[in-house]
């Protein structure tokens, strides 16, 4: 199984994404990230999917999704050709003189402090998936108290926008 991220892009109605997150349950593929927003468009959200599946499944899923009422186009975002970035609230333990060690640690990954108390410090950091790993891994050592994770949101590189063509569809369609 390889991990796969998708952008769905699907018509901002009522129970859309659970119609396209109950594809994947029914089909028992594990969703790794889940995140779904507003786009340029008011009539149109976009979905970003990351599950681990193996390639071949994946093409009948997406098969699958294109048929589904509201997916109106659906893109593999390979991780060389798209930007991915994830959001992270972590709590680290940062009493006395861990507190500098904490503080050159957050530095380091050009994250920021968003809370302080005497005993804890929390965090904000965002990047890749493989960034915030290696956040965890400097901070682990501290204690990490508790952590809270967004989901991947994904977009291509370049200047087109799989976002064109689809609004002409849902124009056409309406």
């Amino acid at each position: 199984m390889t991990r796969h991220t998708l952008s769905v892009l699907v018509e901002n109605k009522p129970g859309v994404l659970t119609r396209v997150a109950g594809l994947f349950a029914r089909r028992s593929f594990n969703i790794h990230s889940l995140a779904v927003g507003p786009t340029e468009h008011e009539e149109i959200s976009r979905i970003t999917v990351v599950v681990d599946v193996d390639p071949v499944l994946l093409e009948q899923v997406t098969k699958q999704l294109n048929k589904l009422i509201n997916v109106i186009k659906i893109v593999e975002l390979e991780d060389a050709a798209s930007v991915q970035r994830e959001l992270a609230l972590i709590k680290v333990r940062a009493e006395g003189a861990q507190r500098t060690q904490v503080l050159e640690v957050v530095d380091l990954f050009r994250a920021h402090v968003v809370d302080v108390v005497p005993d804890t410090v929390t965090i904000e950091a965002i990047g890749s998936p493989a960034k915030l790993a290696a956040l965890l891994a400097a901070l682990e050592p501290y204690g990490v108290r508790e952590i809270v994770q967004s989901g991947i949101v994904a977009i291509g590189r370049g200047s087109r926008s799989i976002t064109d063509r689809a609004l002409e569809r849902v124009t056409r369609s309406a």
